[in-house]
């Protein structure tokens, strides 16, 4: 007899073309038939609840009263909750955010009881070649999804061994048709038999056991009240099978006895049964770069600053830090974080990123401001403190605001020794902005908003301060407008045209028209791209009225680009190739003089619709791969997909076209040299050219609809539905921070990355503030160091205070393709430490020699230091 499982469950997307309003509604109504059908019937012995503590917390919300009544259904094992917070998307979703998302969904779990010990991703858009090495750091060895894969992987089968780098490896039941083939099954025999015959087919050829699934459930769909009718039907129908209510664990028990299973590596975003949506990266680009600013200001910025602020005697705020991550977990479902949504769930998906965003940068400023107002000093003057939260020495670049009355000063460090600093700007103050006291009881004056720059060298892992000390002499600056920057790595000089021409001093190289932008038409809707056939496309070799400003000092160079590029309005007007509308392009571009990073800022203002616009970067390499970030490591990909010769023939979903994720970073290297985009905003590149030596980054999209029809790269059915998405036409202004970095082929550019997302942060007190708080019994020095590394390798991925114990968690990972080994240094006795998984869970104890600690990291693997 060949085994039917058949597994009651909902797909619950908390938003889609419908607001999570609209679905908590239904969710309470549904909440209650399921547990009434648990309580009241034994022959139903499982409920799946997705996968995610969020509908719990969604649920609770209104019906608190039955936490009981759930919990009882938990650990009875009838009802199977989480293991994760919401359904995160793959691809565009950082390492620390998957890993927070398992880390407070199980969190949330076990205040009811077990939780499903599967990482369960069924509608994903393309799977992450790191999930099997996260999963494994919650010791969760088993993982269900639908997307991304076929034979080319190296099987037909659809259960396999997964396998990352590192050795990490999870067992695998793939959905081949998804997670919705047993929704609404019907009574009627020859309609039910009709449909599952055509299903039976595609399990059977996939299965390697007796067991297959059958899923009973949909989107939002409510419980099947009629499925034991409906088995008694199918018993019938098929008298060689056996049918009966189960959960997935029971597929799993049997899986494990197969001997012979196939093992797999890599991602999945094979688009060939399923849809992928490989050009989903770039939709509502403001949504995405928003994500990817705040991922990396709570990670980069955040955690380490409050566990700075721990270790100097503050509390660490777990309940904050938590509210942002669940805040920004919300948006990270696929299809909310993908942005395949309709116009008001937008709105709602910005709202959470704006509030998120202001509980961090309010929470980062009120850690320095406990550090910097502690400080144990008889000295009564104003103070300026440079934080760097990278565990190494930084010589950098500061700019930084000092707001104060005086007309003149000095920057002085607690030896006395006067910091040579510049003033770039300023600007007039009203007193009231900054404590409305002040003009409270009568005093006007004004205060004054410096902007300086400085360079110095701050400690690892630690900060520097500095006093503003009145002074007669005034301070000048050393800017000089000029034709041309010149700084210790690159001599830069800008086109007519308005891009760049940039000679590497120290790889000898010269990189031509660089920041060219491409523009073409768009088709397409919010999951996918789609060119228009034979297009020629706009490029911004042609514009007209640039308008350049460049001017330098002794720490570098700001050039200022203006311009218009002239497109067409919509698709009606590009097809009849009428050029009446425009992007307003403004770049800023800001090169250090101690080193070979270009920072850029895009501001543009679109007034069209229906176009896709890209920056171009030339490296002067011709390529057959591109190296990017993932999850906690790097992923090589071809520079074109091998399928797309074959896609139409073999009846593709979706074309293959070769437009890839990153996470912060991607590049192209050779023997000689490399170049590499590092991002704090857009995650999407596809390399192009004749030899293709072009990195083409996605400014944005702008489209119409959530989901369109026969499209170019995309035939058949609509994806999602076909309502109209104006606000994603993206007309207004749009803000984009990336970077350009030259380098040899031996460099770490998942290090460049990081330090480029994790800028110094600086702290100016001065004896006001709105905002009031009571001196603390802490005293904190003027200048200090938690740790350091001895050897630099890897790359810092997060520090923060464990979750349930008084330790740190010190989290980082190999991104080079050799073996490394990691040692740190700490300021203070260090008791003991020990590895831990990504659950924080001690694993192995670790010798401390001399407060250093030392691990060995293999390729792409990351790893935690609890201590």
């Amino acid at each position: 007899m060949k085994n039917v499982h058949i597994v009651p469950h909902m797909h619950w997307d908390r938003e889609w073309y419908f607001s999570t309003e609209e679905s908590r509604i239904l969710l309470v109504n549904n909440m209650e038939e399921i547990m009434e059908m648990l309580e009241n019937n034994p022959d139903y012995p499982y409920y799946v609840l997705d996968g995610q503590t969020s509908i719990l917390e969604d649920y609770f919300t209104v019906k608190p009263e039955n936490k009981e009544r759930l919990k009882k259904l938990v650990q009875a094992g009838r009802l199977i909750i989480g293991p994760w917070y919401t359904q995160t998307d793959e691809m565009v979703v950082g390492g620390e955010s998957i890993v927070r998302n398992l880390l407070y969904g199980i969190k949330d779990s076990e205040e009811y009881g077990e939780y499903m010990k599967i990482g369960y991703l069924p509608d994903s858009f393309g799977q992450s070649a790191q999930m099997p090495m996260i999963l494994n750091g919650f010791d969760i060895s088993y993982s269900i999804f639908w997307r991304g894969t076929s034979e080319r992987h190296g099987t037909d089968k659809t259960e396999f061994y997964w396998k990352t780098d590192d050795g990490s490896k999870v067992l695998v039941q793939l959905f081949p048709l998804g997670y919705a083939i047993g929704k609404y099954l019907p009574e009627d025999e020859k309609e039910l038999q009709k449909r599952i015959d055509k299903y039976f087919t595609v399990l059977d050829h996939g299965a390697t056991t007796d067991n297959i699934i059958l899923p009973n459930g949909h989107d939002q769909m409510p419980i099947q009240k009629n499925i034991f009718t409906v088995m008694e039907k199918l018993r019938k129908l098929y008298p060689e099978r056996e049918f009966f209510l189960s959960k997935y664990e029971n597929v799993f028990t049997e899986l494990e006895k197969q001997k012979d299973l196939p093992t797999l590596q890599g991602e999945f975003l094979d688009g060939k049964y399923m849809r992928v949506h490989r050009s989903i990266f770039s939709t509502r680009m403001d949504i995405k770069a928003a994500n990817a600013r705040i991922e990396n200001k709570i990670t980069n910025i955040l955690e380490p600053l409050a566990s700075l602020a721990y270790s100097l005697g503050f509390e660490y705020h777990h309940g904050l830090i938590e509210l942002i991550w669940k805040e920004i977990m919300k948006n990270h479902a696929h299809d909310s974080i993908g942005c395949c949504c309709s116009d008001k769930v937008h709105r709602e998906i910005c709202n959470r990123f704006f509030l998120a965003e202001e509980k961090i940068d309010q929470l980062i400023n009120f850690y320095k401001r406990k550090i910097v107002d502690s400080m144990d000093s008889e000295k009564q003057y104003d103070r300026l403190t440079a934080f760097n939260l990278l565990p190494y020495e930084r010589t950098e670049v500061v700019t930084s605001s000092v707001m104060t009355k005086l007309k003149s000063f000095k920057l002085v460090d607690k030896d006395s020794n006067e910091l040579d600093f510049e003033i770039i700007g300023s600007e007039i103050t009203d007193p009231g902005l900054i404590d409305r006291q002040i003009v409270h009881y009568g005093n006007y004056d004004p205060f004054i908003k410096y902007t300086i720059q400085l360079k110095d060298t701050l400690p690892a892992m630690g900060y520097k301060t500095y006093f503003v000390v009145e002074c007669d002499e005034n301070v000048k600056n050393s800017f000089v407008s000029t034709n041309k920057v010149v700084t210790e790595f690159y001599e830069i000089t800008v086109n007519p045209n308005g891009t760049l021409n940039i000679f590497d001093k120290k790889l000898n190289q010269s990189f031509e028209n660089v920041l060219l932008l491409e523009n073409g038409g768009d088709d397409g809707d919010e999951y996918d791209y789609s060119p228009l056939p034979n297009e020629e496309l706009i490029y911004s070799d042609n514009a007209a009225n640039v308008k350049t400003e460049i001017s330098q000092n002794q720490y570098g160079a700001t050039i200022n680009i203006e311009y218009t590029l002239a497109v067409p309005s919509n698709l009606e007007k590009r097809k009849a190739q009428l050029v009446d509308g425009a992007v307003e392009v403004h770049i800023v571009v800001t090169v250090p003089n101690h080193k070979p990073v270009i920072e850029v800022k895009f501001e543009v203002n679109n007034y069209a619709k229906d176009h896709r616009l890209r920056a171009l970067i030339p490296t002067n390499i011709a390529s057959s791969f591109s190296i990017s970030d993932n999850q906690f490591g790097s992923i090589k990909r071809n520079v074109v997909d091998s399928a797309i010769h074959v896609w139409e023939k073999e009846g593709w979903d979706e074309r293959p076209d070769s437009i890839y994720p990153m996470l912060s970073f991607v590049g192209l290297s050779n023997d000689n040299h490399g170049v590499s985009i590092l991002t704090n905003s857009t995650r999407e590149y596809e390399i192009i050219g004749e030899e293709f030596d072009t990195i083409a980054i996605t400014l944005f999209r702008s489209i119409g609809f959530l989901g369109k029809e026969e499209m170019l790269r995309r035939p058949g059915r609509p994806s999602g539905i076909k309502l109209p998405t104006p606000d994603s036409q993206m007309i207004g202004k749009l803000t984009l921070d990336f970077a350009i970095t030259t380098h040899t082929q031996q460099s770490n550019v998942a290090r460049i990355a990081k330090e480029y997302l994790t800028p110094v942060e600086t702290y100016n007190k001065i004896p006001h503030d709105a905002m009031k708080l009571n001196r603390t019994d802490v005293k904190t020095p003027l200048e200090f160091s938690f740790f350091k590394e001895v050897q630099p390798n890897i790359v810092l991925s997060t520090l923060k205070k464990a979750e349930k114990e008084n330790k740190f968690v010190l989290r980082f990972y190999n991104p080079t393709d050799v073996e490394e080994t990691v040692a740190f240094e700490f300021n203070r006795e260090i008791d003991h430490a020990n590895t831990a998984n990504l659950n924080e869970k001690a694993l192995e104890n670790l010798s401390v020699n001399h407060n250093q600690v030392q691990v060995i990291v293999k390729t792409n693997q990351v790893k935690s230091i609890l201590f």
